[in-house]
């Protein structure tokens, strides 16, 4: 039987790409979507909030792929809003659940997205493994219990391996794409004290790492999505030199930016430091093991 892979979550920033990769060694690749749209592997329909899923969709799948979930950075963080980003990712992980509980099923191994928010903001000397507690805040919180749901899957007999994925360097949406967006209008500065830490990876890299994670049997459990850390200040300052645009502006202050996204600000305000070592440790070898590196493929032809 060929390897079937089904992706929850695949029209975002890492399943699209994720899909192009693998789709480049013809493996049989579906997705599991929220609605139909035009689209050249096959889809199926699934509503985690009302509790429905096309029964065709897990047919003779070996390997779910699972990045399902609202994104944390789209809207304001009002009650509702955190209600949604954390329904999305507790109750689609629990309904693949129950449906593979209930049925027979041949799916070998899941790879679930999950975040380094779980450890919480960090400080200069705090260096975060896979074995660290979660931390107290909302995203820590919401990563937790979306972890807690993962779980389930060893029940049934099925390998998991759990991806903690860092600041997410594309040009096609994320982090990255707003911070260049005023470097390249001269607008560029530091948010905040610039000192907060980021812990980043390369699409391309973290999506090598999912390919890894599928691969090699001997995997399972949490990895660490990362490559390295920089403070906010780096970044701004290697992108202005990568873009040939001047640095001249003070930082943003914490409060502007609190105004203006409360409590999401956070997102931007606070950090870790988060360590690849694990990864590393399985044999992973990065192709972006620098900042440098990683924005020069990225930017330096697209000025």
């Amino acid at each position: 039987m060929a390897n079937k892979i089904l992706i929850t979550g695949a029209s975002g920033l890492i399943g699209t790409r994720l899909t192009e990769l693998l789709q480049k060694e013809n493996p049989e690749v579906a997705h599991l979507v929220r609605s139909v749209k035009k689209s050249l592997v096959q889809t199926f329909l699934w509503n985690p909030e009302a509790n429905r899923i096309d029964p065709q969709a897990l047919k003779n799948v070996n390997t779910i792929i699972h990045l399902a979930g609202s994104g944390i950075a789209e809207k304001r963080w009002s009650a509702k809003r955190k209600k949604e980003i954390l329904n999305s990712r507790v109750l689609s992980t629990r309904l693949l659940a129950d449906v593979l509980q209930k049925e027979n099923h041949s799916v070998e191994t899941i790879v679930s997205a999950s975040a380094i928010g779980y450890y919480g903001p960090g400080d200069d000397q705090k260096i975060f493994t896979e074995d660290d507690s979660p931390g107290s805040d909302f995203l820590a919180q919401v990563t937790r219990q979306w972890e807690q749901e993962v779980e389930q899957f060893q029940s049934l007999n099925i390998r998991v391996v759990k991806i903690r994925i860092g600041k997410v360097l594309s040009t096609k949406g994320g982090a990255l794409k707003e911070m260049a967006r005023p470097v390249r209008l001269g607008l560029g500065a530091p948010l905040g004290s610039g000192q907060q830490y980021m812990s980043w990876i390369h699409i391309d890299d973290l999506c090598h790492i999912f390919k890894q994670a599928l691969n090699d049997k001997n995997m399972q459990g949490i990895y660490n999505g990362v490559t390295d850390w920089c403070t906010n200040a780096e970044l701004t300052k290697a992108l202005a030199k990568i873009l040939h645009k001047p640095l001249w502006l003070p930082s943003v202050p914490s409060f502007v930016l609190k105004i203006a996204l409360g409590e999401m600000a956070d997102l931007v305000l606070k950090g870790n430091k988060v360590s690849s070592e694990k990864i590393r440790n399985e044999g992973f070898v990065f192709r972006y093991p620098q900042l440098n590196d990683a924005l020069t493929e990225l930017l330096g032809s697209k000025q």
